[in-house]
């Protein structure tokens, strides 16, 4: 009976742990604002229009070349990419270097990195909220709203549970 009654404890304390560590920091459907337009260019040159991404679950990461909590997370966006791309993922990282391209092209050729990488600023940046301080990242729904900003670095567990939450989201407004 002791074996039993401790049993149930410990599930319970599991259970409590699972539900206060799920990710409830999702803006709620009816909240989330729009996308706004930003100014983000390729390797080319060219713009790149995050609306172009609309039918998918975008993880945008402002991030930097010196920044390294970016550089931690980025192993991290690499994985989910790979995990989550064919659900309807898309990664993006917009790098903010004041250098541009001279200092990301010499990053990119060290470290190979399986998602798109553009240029920000830190105007475009400031279109969401982010007034300095790296790394940021946004989760973006189907629709093209902000369901989440996170301001320094994502707790990886929680970060990917938001993901699967907004990939489900989304499976079920296409399936209605």
């Amino acid at each position: 009976m002791l074996r039993h009654i401790v049993s149930m404890i410990t599930l319970l304390s599991a259970s409590l742990a699972l539900t206060t560590n799920a990710p409830a920091d999702l803006t709620p459907v009816a909240s989330r604002k729009p996308l706004p337009e930003v100014s983000l260019t390729d390797s080319n040159g060219a713009p790149v229009n995050l609306s172009a991404y609309k039918g998918r679950v975008v993880l945008l990461d402002f991030w930097a070349t010196w920044c390294e909590g970016c550089k931690e997370e980025i192993p991290w966006f690499m994985e989910f990419q790979n995990k989550y791309n064919k659900r309807g993922l898309s990664v993006v990282g917009a790098s903010l270097d004041d250098d541009g391209w001279k200092s990301v092209k010499p990053y990119l050729a060290e470290h190979e990195i399986n998602y798109r990488i553009v240029i920000g600023s830190f105007e475009s940046a400031k279109q969401f909220g982010v007034d300095k301080g790296m790394p940021v990242s946004l989760l973006i729904d189907r629709n093209g709203k902000i369901a989440d900003v996170n301001l320094g670095m994502v707790d990886k567990a929680a970060f990917e549970g938001e993901i699967q939450l907004l990939l489900k989201e989304t499976a079920k407004v296409r399936s209605e």
